[in-house]
This record gives C-alpha cells, sequence and structure tokens, in this order.
C-alpha cells in the first residue's frame, strides 16, 4: 500500500523540459573509470535490509553531467551481465560477478525489488556506481477515473518528480526510496504523453531499439527488462517478483497488447542531462537541475508498436487495425516484431522452437516451486482462511501480493497453452511447405515427439509434503495438474501442487473451510486471463454462485504431445485437412 500511496501523491516539478534550443549530447568517447576502488574501512550492514549510510562510497555524487550513447551501451552491458548470470534473486544477481561494481558494495548490503521496482533499482544503481545524473517520476495520476492507479483504463500522467543531486542522499538510501514510489503505475502512460516527460519512451521496432535495458510492460501489471536478442529475434528478458526472485523467460503473449493510453510494450530509458550545475576541482558536479528529451528530440522514438506502421488509425480507440508489414507482407505483431530483430527474416527452426519451449516451462514450474516454498516457509498455510478473497486477487498487496501465485500461474499457464498452439502452427506450416519453416528432415512430427519427450524427461520438480515427505513430479505430471495447482497461500503445500490422490493429500493438515475454498476457486485457476478490472472480493458463498470475476468453466487445452500423436504421419505439401 505504502507504494499505491506514493502513486497517488503529488510532488513539485524539478524536472526541466528540453526546448527546441537545446541540443541533444552527440555520442562520444567513453570517458575514464567511473567508480573508485571500494574503501578498506567499510561498514557491514548488522541486518538484511540495512541502509549503510556510513560506507565511503555510498553517497550519490555526478561526476558526469549526461548519459552518452556509450554511457546507454554500458547500461546494456551491464543489464546483460545479470542476466546471463546463474542467479535467482535480486540480492544474489548484485552480488554475482554478473555485476562488475559488486566490489564496492559491503557484503551486509541486501538488494531487493520486485518486477516494477527492478528496472529503477537497475538504472539507479548503474548511474550511481558510474557518477551519472539520475531523475525520475516520483508520483503519477489516474487520467479519468480509476479505482486502482496500476490498471487505470486511460494510463496515467506524471504529476511528481525528483531529481537525484550530488550528495542528496546515500546510493543505498536511493534504492530504498525507489521501492516505496515506484509501482506497474508509473509505466502505464500513453506513448505520445510528454508534458510533463516521463522517465520513459516507446522506441522504434529495430535491432538498434530494442536491446539490452529495454523495457517490456505488460498492462496486467508486471515488467520485464529484455538482457539479450537471439540472432533469430527471439527476445530474453529477465523479471522480478515481490519475494525478491529473479526469472527469466521469452518474449510472447504473455505480454498482451492493449490501447496506447495503457502504454504496454517496450520503453527505452530517456538519456538525462545535468544543467545548470557547478563542477567542483574534484570534479564532483553539484547543484542544479536534470533535463529530459521529449519525443521529437529522440532519433528514434516511435508509436508503431500500438499504431501499426502503416497509416495511424483516425483516433486510440481504433489501434486494433493498424497492421505491420514488413518485405511486403503483412505479419501478427508478435511475428513483426521477431522478424524486425532478425533482421527481415521470419524463420522457426520448429525442433529448436519446441526444445527451448519445454525447457522454458521447466525453469518456470522451478520458479513457481520457489515462490511456494517461500509462501510455506512463511507459515502462511497455517493461519486461518481468511474470509473473502483480496478485491483483485491478481493486483493485491500485502500477505497475498508477496505469496500468493495466482499472476504467476496464469502465466505460466498462458506458456503452457503457447507449446501447444505452436506445435500445431509448425505442423500447419509443414503441410503447406511454407518456406519461413526451416527444418531439413523427413517426419517433422515424429521429431518434435521426440524432441518433446527428451525434454520432459529431464524436467522434474520435487516438492516436500506437510510431513517432510518428497514427491516428484515429471514434466507432463507438472503440466496434468498446472489447473489443479493453488494460487491460495493458505492452502496446504500439496494443494499449492495439485494433488488429488488420496494417499499425497494424506498429510495435507487443511480442514473442511480451506478444502471447500479450494473446491472453490477451481474457475479461477482455469483461468489464463488475468482480470485487473474486475472486483473479486468474494465470500466462500458468493464465489460458490456463477458470475463476473470468478473464472471460467474449463481450462484450454495444453497437451501438446496429445496433439502431435493425433497428427502422427502429416506429410509436406499434404492439405491441411485435419
Amino acid at each position: 500500500m505504502r507504494k499505491l500511496a506514493a502513486a497517488l501523491g503529488f510532488a513539485a516539478f524539478t524536472v526541466t523540459l528540453l526546448g527546441a534550443a537545446d541540443q541533444m549530447p552527440q555520442p562520444g568517447p567513453l570517458p575514464g573509470p567511473r567508480i573508485a576502488p571500494p574503501s578498506s574501512t567499510s561498514q557491514t550492514a548488522t541486518a538484511p535490509q540495512a541502509i549503510v549510510e556510513g560506507y565511503s562510497n555510498s553517497t550519490y555524487l555526478i561526476r558526469y553531467d549526461r548519459w552518452t550513447a556509450s554511457d546507454e551501451r554500458g547500461f546494456g552491458e551491464f543489464v546483460a551481465g545479470l542476466g546471463e548470470a546463474n542467479c535467482r534473486t535480486v540480492n544474489d544477481c548484485l552480488h554475482s560477478p554478473g555485476n562488475p561494481f559488486r566490489a564496492s558494495d559491503p557484503p551486509g548490503i541486501y538488494f531487493r525489488a520486485d518486477c516494477a521496482d527492478l528496472p529503477y533499482v537497475l538504472r539507479a544503481y548503474y548511474a550511481w556506481k558510474r557518477g551519472l545524473p539520475f531523475s525520475y517520476v516520483s508520483a503519477v495520476s489516474p487520467r479519468g477515473h480509476a479505482r486502482d492507479i496500476r490498471y487505470s483504463k486511460n494510463g496515467n500522467a506524471v504529476v511528481g518528480r525528483r531529481d537525484v543531486l550530488s550528495g542528496s542522499m546515500s546510493g543505498y538510501a536511493l534504492l530504498e526510496e525507489l521501492r516505496d514510489e515506484i509501482s506497474s503505475a508509473t509505466y502505464r502512460m500513453h506513448p505520445d504523453l510528454d508534458d510533463p516527460v516521463p522517465d520513459l519512451y516507446s522506441p522504434a521496432i529495430s535491432a538498434k531499439s530494442i536491446r539490452p535495458g529495454t523495457l517490456i510492460y505488460d498492462p496486467n501489471g508486471h515488467v520485464a527488462t529484455v538482457y539479450r536478442v537471439d540472432p533469430d529475434g527471439r527476445i530474453n528478458y529477465v523479471d522480478a517478483h515481490p519475494d525478491n526472485s529473479m526469472t527469466r523467460g521469452f518474449y510472447d503473449l504473455r505480454f498482451v497488447r492493449s490501447r496506447p493510453g495503457m502504454g504496454a510494450g517496450f520503453k527505452n530509458w530517456r538519456s538525462a542531462i545535468l544543467q545548470n550545475a557547478t563542477r567542483r576541482s574534484d570534479g564532483v558536479y553539484v547543484g542544479g537541475h536534470i533535463a529530459l528529451p521529449r519525443n521529437a528530440q529522440i532519433a528514434d522514438f516511435s508509436d508503431e508498436q500500438y499504431f501499426g506502421n502503416g497509416p495511424r488509425p483516425p483516433d486510440d480507440s481504433a489501434w486494433g487495425v493498424g497492421s505491420f508489414r514488413l518485405n511486403g507482407h503483412y505479419l501478427d505483431y508478435y511475428d513483426f516484431v521477431r522478424a524486425t530483430l532478425a533482421g527481415g527474416r521470419l524463420e522457426f527452426d520448429p525442433v529448436k522452437e519446441i526444445h527451448d519451449l519445454v525447457d522454458s516451462n521447466c525453469a518456470d514450474l522451478h520458479y513457481r516451486g520457489e515462490a511456494v516454498d517461500l509462501a510455506i516457509e512463511a507459515g502462511l498455510q497455517n493461519r486461518p482462511q481468511p474470509d473473502r478473497l483480496p478485491a483483485n486477487i491478481y493486483g493485491a498487496d500485502g500477505d497475498w501480493e508477496t505469496y500468493s501465485t495466482p499472476s504467476r500461474d496464469a502465466r505460466l499457464k498462458t506458456a503452457f497453452k503457447e507449446l501447444r498452439d505452436e506445435a500445431q502452427r509448425f505442423v500447419t506450416m509443414y503441410r503447406k511447405n511454407d518456406p519461413k519453416l526451416v527444418y531439413r528432415g523427413n517426419d517433422l512430427v515424429s521429431d518434435l515427439i521426440a524432441t518433446y519427450d527428451q525434454e520432459a524427461a529431464k524436467c522434474s520438480i520435487t516438492y516436500a509434503r506437510t510431513d517432510g515427505s518428497r514427491v516428484t513430479l515429471g514434466y507432463d505430471d507438472a503440466r496434468r495438474r498446472l489447473f489443479l495447482m493453488s494460487f491460495d497461500p493458505y492452502h496446504c503445500v500439496e494443494r499449492r501442487w495439485g494433488a488429488t490422490d488420496a494417499n499425497e493429500l494424506s498429510t495435507c493438515r487443511d480442514g473442511a473451510l480451506k478444502q471447500a475454498w479450494y473446491a472453490a476457486e477451481q474457475k479461477l485457476r482455469n483461468q489464463i486471463d488475468r482480470t485487473y478490472d474486475a472486483q473479486m472480493d468474494f465470500t466462500l458463498s458468493e464465489l460458490r454462485v456463477p458470475g463476473p470475476g470468478k473464472g471460467v468453466a474449463a481450462p484450454p487445452d495444453t497437451d501438446v504431445r496429445a496433439y502431435l500423436v493425433s497428427v502422427a504421419g502429416a506429410e509436406r505439401g499434404e492439405a491441411a485437412s485435419r
């Protein structure tokens, strides 16, 4: 709730907008090292979340008055290093070898961020360590009525900003402050709005613009950071969660498109310039204010991701009719993004795609397991079931936000469904001899089944039952249970993993009331769409009665293997009749 209150607040503006006569910085060589070696007398934090005010390197000092193109590349390399690191929490990642500045942080510092905080924490951390100017939106207000500004129908506008000037605070204090003031509402802005100026802008869909450090905003309340773009155009991202875990995935249908006012999609940082500051003899800039460029002054600003790359629709309400054309062909938006980032080629290696998607789903199952473990360790399953669900199960706060998994589970289910749908797509392309399918074998379906079986066999998830005994699930076991796995943190771990067998459930301590809640929540578990605008604070008796916001009757098909077996023998060039 602190974040929501901060976002609703109002603060004085300290930002300066660049006028028409102002010149944007030109790319230049990267100056010398911008981080001093750690002091030999660092102060170690006595508690995990302590702020080390006395640490010699902790004061925020600006030594360079602007972000250059080299600085932006350096920031991208910093993000890429964290993304490639073998780390699973925000704290571990920033203390890992993937962070070139880790030696400058005392070992007692504990870094935290959720999905909305992480991009700001990474940007602020890099700016601080490199002595660069940093400014951020400290408050937003909805454009029109909104029950929750994180999910406002028409998006938000900037109403407060803070410049971080030399000596104003510790860098560690800044990171903590961002956790209080940044929420997913900060990203929910129309791409054309730049008065007052936001921190981020809508970039062109191009290989130069979608790069490590680019953000991806899902208007359902999630934010991710790109850390790598593969040669085939696949976008790899890293994201954080309320439990401080960091996960990795591919850009796909889990990041939905929506009306421009909601600001969904790709976002890049505006390069800040410190103006009217005084440079001391030690090279530190003091005073002044921070300016950010308007859209018209950004070379790669574009709103094509919202309106298409043809004629712009007459108004925002018609955004969905915008089309995407590449090399003379109209493409689905997601295919357009991938093809553009691949240099104009849209090609799929179906065997590799199935291999990678199964591996990605397995990783997501393990990420989910870590989240469930945290809830069990916190003892939520031992607490009484609340009388009502939160106002919205996907966008709550408190223990529900930290320990429940409805949004994470919905994204996981979407990924499993996409794997099933992609397999069908590849078979259809094969039958039609589609040149975009890069396959040199003789039996695609058999090869896809073999690849699926091989990768699925490598995947297993083990959890500890309430009595400590362990249960191991294979990939297909988990898939079959996917819509039975409880997102409710007040349920026993066996229910969290979708147990139905009486023997496996025998250790669950949930009483009749919790069992009734589990049964009543089944239609919510069947749903893969995250309905953040729905009122969902139902009592048990209310949830049992069908109605809006209570889920769907049946889950979608996620059984990719059954589909492939059903089309075994499909031949290249055969009419798509089955």
